[in-house]
């Protein structure tokens, strides 16, 4: 755990003495913020915490309400289960340069994500793979995804930019998650399409048998009645919130150190050779939909096309013919 402490306030949001940290937490995770603490006041002298009651998936919610709560910090790490960074506190602290990272703890198996072997991932790798997918995201209007397993869909960006996380705060212009991955908010409205799901379903674990997910319109029209499916079903039906069947959010794993295992969501949606689509708030993604939650649906070695030129095949990235900056 001080190993992964060590990586994320030295490598990834890089504090300074003159830093003023907020390390927001809940009490399930208060031995990890404790370590966060221990290795940031070898570098800064500023070190607060705020722990927020554990309000589950909802926990946004106290984000989106109270936006100037990070107004006073400089950095701030977000170390609750679930990921704040799609919060208008989060989105208001990006626009006032703040250093943001988002680290969701969630995990299925007992251990600490501080732990995970994820974390090791060489992050000027992942910078290069990303502006490599970045450069064909940037330049493309509709993106095509197919997988082994049957997934067929169609996703349009017209106006969205890509972006990437890869943990470190500086090379996402300010903020990042500790999701090691290529980003773009897609068009609310017209995702269309058939995904077979076969990686994990987010903070809910591995999808243990392959479900048949539609997209029309924008959103999610049905769910088969798999195992897996009726879990998602129930899931999402308790957001209470219409807007969480949007899909809002297409991104491509970068991290090789990943396994889609369903151990941890911010492992499984970092998997090179998986893709994931972002369903519900993607405010700060560069989207429109602000619901009162998000979360990543993953599947297997996709083949992948940015309008006509493919840039991964079976989940490996290829290099298509040149195209224009």
């Amino acid at each position: 755990m001080e190993r992964g402490a060590k990586i994320v306030i030295e490598d990834w949001i890089r504090i300074k003495p003159w830093d003023r940290l907020l390390i927001v937490t809940t009490k399930e995770h208060i031995e990890e913020a404790r370590m966060l603490r221990m290795c940031a006041l070898n570098r800064t002298h500023s070190v607060n915490s705020l722990t927020v009651e554990d309000t589950g998936r909802h926990v946004g919610v106290f984000f989106d309400t109270n936006e100037e709560v990070f107004d006073p910090y400089t950095a701030i790490i977000a170390a609750t289960d679930y990921s704040l960074v799609t919060t208008k506190a989060a989105k208001r602290a990006i626009q006032k340069h703040k250093k943001f990272l988002s680290l969701p703890l969630s995990t299925n198996d007992g251990r600490s994500m501080l732990e995970y072997e994820f974390l090791m991932m060489d992050t000027k790798k992942s910078r290069l793979m990303a502006k490599v997918i970045m450069k064909y995201l940037r330049h493309c209007s509709k993106i095509h995804v197919t997988t082994p397993a049957g997934t067929d869909l169609n996703l349009y960006k017209e106006g969205r930019s890509p972006g990437f996380f890869n943990g470190v705060v500086k090379d996402g212009k300010g903020y990042s998650s500790a999701s090691i991955e290529v980003y773009t908010s897609i068009e609310e409205t017209r995702s269309e399409g058939i995904m077979i799901l076969d990686g994990s379903l987010g903070y809910i674990g591995r999808a243990n048998e392959p479900t048949r997910i539609v997209f029309k319109e924008g959103r999610i029209t049905s769910i088969e009645g798999t195992a897996t499916g009726r879990k998602l079903r129930q899931y999402m039906k308790d957001y209470k919130d219409p807007r969480i069947y949007i899909g809002g959010e297409f991104g491509i794993g970068l991290n090789s150190y990943s396994q889609c295992l369903g151990n941890c969501y911010i492992e499984d949606e970092s998997a090179y050779g998986t893709f994931h689509i972002g369903l519900g708030r993607n405010i700060a993604l560069g989207g429109q939909q602000n619901a009162n939650g998000h979360f990543d649906l993953v599947c297997l070695e996709p083949d992948i096309y940015t309008d006509n030129r493919q840039i991964m095949q079976q989940g490996k990235i290829i290099i298509p013919e040149p195209v224009p900056y």
